[in-house]
C-alpha cells in the first residue's frame, strides 16, 4: 500500500508495540506530529517541558518496562537537547530510540535554519545512528533501530529523518518484529568449566552484581548461585534489586560509598564472581589493590568489558541469566558458614549510622521505605541524596531503582520519574532530588501537572551542592567555591506555580504525615525537606584509594583526636 513517511513511521511504531512516546514538536517534525494526532488513541504522546526531559522520560519508561523507550524532537536545538539524555541511556545500557527530523534534503549542508548534523554529534553516544534521506529506506531503518536498541547489550539508537522523507510517498508492507533472544552464542563450555573449577575450590567466595544482572533478569539464578555457594553478595548502584536487599547474605553496596562490610569482604575474599558489572572507577577505587588476593570470574554480555578495567582470571561472555543457568549445575553445594559469619560480623560491626535526633536524608529514606513497605519505585537525581537512596532503601526486586549511574546526570530523575510512573501508574513513584538537581529540570513539574502524573518529588534542601560541597570540606580545606545555594528560591512556591501540590518539612515528625498526604492526593506533589548543609555521605573512599580504606564519621572523629 502507498503511504507517506510520517504514516510509515507511525505504523512502524505500532508494529513494534509502542503505545507511549515523549517529545516536543517543531517545524521540521510537523508532518510526524500531524500523523500522531490521527493516531492519538493508539499512541499516547506526552509533551514534556524540554527535550532533555523527553529523553529522560523515555529512558525511565524503558528501564521500568524493559521495553524500548521512544522520544521525538525536531531539528537543530530540539535534537541537540536530547544529547544528554541519549548519553545517559548509553552509559547505563538503556534501550532507547530517539527520532529526530532535520531540514529537507535540498537544504542539508547549507547552514539552513535549525539545521544540525545530529547523526554526527551522537556517534559516540549511540549503539547505531543514521540519517534517512530516502523514504523507501524508512521502514527497514526504523525496524533495524528497534532491533539494535534491544539486542545484546541494550542501548540508544538515533534515527534522523529529513523533512522531505516525512512527506514523500512509497510502498509500505507490514512486518512482524524480529524476536530478540538472550545472547548466548559466545558462552563456551570451556569457560563455564574453568569458572566452576575456581568456584568449587574457593574458601572465601563473594558475589558482586551490576546493572547487567538487572537487565538480564537473572535474580532467580543469582540467588541459587549464592545459596549453593554460601557466598555473601554485594552490588553496584546499577545492580540494586538484582539480589534482595533484605536477604541474610546481602552486604550492601560496594565502592566509594559502599558499606565497610562489602568493601572489606571483597578485599579479603579469595574468589570474586562479578555478574553483569564493568568494574567502574567508583566501584574499584585503586585498581592495583582491588580484590588483590582473589581470583576473579567476570560474567558480562559485552566482550569489550572483559579485562577493560580489572584483569580477570576467567570470563564468560553472554547474557547473565543464560550464563548462570548453565553455570549453576556445575557448582556443587559448598559449606562456607565460617566465611559468611565473618562477613556478617563485619556487617554488624560497621552499620550505616546517622544522627537520629533530627531530619536527615538517611532518616527520610528509611521512612519512605517503611511507609511504602519497600514497594515503591525509587528514582533519583545525582549526588548525596542518590547515595542515601542507595544505602537506606532496601530494594527487593529488579527495576525498582532508577538512577543515572554511569554519566551521573543532574536533572535526570524528574523526567525519568514521569516515564516510570507512566509505565507503572498503580505503583508509588518517588523521585529523590537535591535542591541543586531540582533546579536543573524543575520545569518538568509542569508536565506532571498537565497530565496529572502522580509522582512524589522529595527535595532534600540543604542549600548547597551537597556532594561537591562534601569534597570541598574533606579534601579542599573547606573552600566552598560556588557550591552555596542560599538564595531566595522558594521551592514550594515554584511547585505550586507549576500546578503541583507542595508541602514543606523541617522536622522529623512532619515527614510521615506529609508523605502519607502526598500518596493520598493521587496527583504530583513536591515535599521540600530542609536538612543540614553539613550532613555528609558515609562511608567514603577517597579517590584513587583502596576500597578497604573506607572511612566514616567515627574514623574522622578519631583522626581529629
Amino acid at each position: 500500500m502507498k503511504m507517506n513517511g510520517s504514516q510509515i513511521l507511525i505504523e512502524c511504531l505500532k508494529e513494534q508495540g509502542v503505545d507511549t512516546v515523549f517529545g516536543y514538536p517543531g517545524g521540521a517534525i510537523l508532518n510526524v506530529y500531524d500523523e500522531l494526532y490521527r493516531h492519538q488513541k493508539e499512541i499516547r504522546h506526552i509533551l514534556t517541558s524540554h527535550e532533555q526531559g523527553a529523553a529522560h522520560a523515555a529512558d525511565g519508561y524503558a528501564r521500568a518496562t524493559g521495553s524500548v523507550g521512544v522520544c521525538l524532537a525536531t531539528s537543530g536545538p530540539g535534537a541537540t537537547n536530547l544529547v544528554t539524555g541519549i548519553a545517559t541511556a548509553n552509559m547505563d545500557s538503556v534501550p532507547l530510540v530517539a527520532i529526530t527530523c532535520n531540514v529537507g534534503i535540498s537544504l542539508l549542508g547549507k547552514d539552513s535554519f535549525q539545521e544540525i548534523d545530529i547523526a554526527g554529534i551522537s556517534i559516540p553516544i549511540t549503539k547505531y545512528n543514521c540519517i534517512v534521506k530516502d523514504v523507501s529506506c524508512l521502514a527497514q531503518t526504523i525496524r533495524k533501530a528497534f532491533r539494535i536498541a534491544r539486542e545484546g547489550r541494550p542501548g540508544p539508537v538515533l534515527v534522523d529523518l529529513t523533512k522531505n522523507v516525512t512527506a514523500d510517498v512509497t510502498d509500505y508492507e507490514p512486518a512482524t518484529p524480529e524476536e530478540t533472544v538472550p545472547q548466548s552464542e559466545y558462552i563456551r563450555i570451556r569457560d563455564l568449566e574453568e569458572a566452576a573449577a575456581l568456584i568449587n575450590k574457593s574458601k572465601k567466595p563473594a558475589i558482586f552484581t551490576g546493572g547487567g544482572a538487572v537487565i538480564s533478569g537473572c535474580s532467580k539464578e543469582l540467588k541459587k548461585l549464592a545459596y549453593q555457594l554460601q557466598a555473601p553478595v554485594c552490588d553496584s548502584l546499577m545492580g540494586k534489586g538484582a539480589f534482595d536487599g533484605n536477604d541474610p547474605l546481602y552486604l550492601g553496596m560496594l565502592g566509594m560509598h559502599g558499606t565497610k562490610a562489602a568493601n572489606l569482604t571483597v578485599s579479603h575474599c579469595d574468589l570474586l564472581i562479578a555478574v553483569g558489572c564493568r568494574f567502574s572507577d567508583r566501584v574499584i577505587g585503586n585498581p592495583k589493590s582491588f580484590a588483590k588476593g582473589a581470583k576473579i570470574v567476570q560474567i558480562d554480555i559485552d566482550p569489550a568489558e572483559i579485562n577493560k578495567n580489572i584483569k580477570v582470571d576467567v570470563s564468560i561472555s553472554g547474557d547473565c541469566n543464560e550464563v548462570l543457568k548453565r553455570l549453576n549445575p556445575l557448582i556443587r553445594p559448598l559449606d562456607h558458614t565460617a566465611w559468611v559469619e565473618e562477613s556478617m560480623t563485619l556487617k554488624e560491626k560497621y552499620p550505616l549510622l546517622y544522627d537520629e535526633d533530627r531530619l536527615t536524608g538517611p532518616y527520610i529514606m528509611q521512612e519512605i521505605y517503611r511507609l511504602t513497605e519497600g514497594e515503591a519505585k525509587i528514582v533519583t537525581e545525582v549526588g548525596q541524596h542518590q547515595m542515601w537512596a542507595a544505602q537506606y532503601y532496601r530494594y527487593k526486586e529488579p527495576r525498582q531503582l532508577f538512577t543515572s549511574g554511569g554519566l551521573g546526570t543532574m536533572g535526570y530523575g524528574l523526567g525519568a520519574s514521569l516515564g516510570v510512573k507512566t509505565a507503572w501508574p498503580a505503583r508509588t513513584v518517588v523521585n529523590i532530588a537535591g535542591d541543586g538537581c531540582f533546579r536543573m529540570n524543575m520545569n518538568e513539574l509542569a508536565t506532571a501537572s498537565r497530565y496529572n502524573i502522580g509522582i512524589i518529588e522529595v527535595v532534600f534542601n540543604n542549600s548547597v551542592l551537597g556532594m561537591v560541597h562534601q569534597w570541598q570540606e574533606l579534601f579542599y580545606g573547606g573552600r566552598y567555591s560556588q557550591t552555596i545555594l542560599k538564595d531566595k528560591v522558594n521551592y514550594c512556591a515554584v511547585a505550586q506555580a507549576l500546578g503541583c501540590k507542595a508541602i514543606r518539612v523541617t522536622k522529623r515528625e512532619e515527614f510521615a504525615p506529609a508523605f502519607e498526604e502526598a500518596v493520598r492526593s493521587g496527583g504530583p506533589v513536591l515535599i521540600e525537606c530542609v536538612i543540614d548543609e553539613n550532613d555528609n555521605v558515609f562511608p567514603m573512599v577517597p579517590a584513587g584509594h583502596s576500597i578497604s580504606e573506607a572511612f566514616d564519621q567515627a574514623d574522622l572523629k578519631e583522626k581529629k583526636q
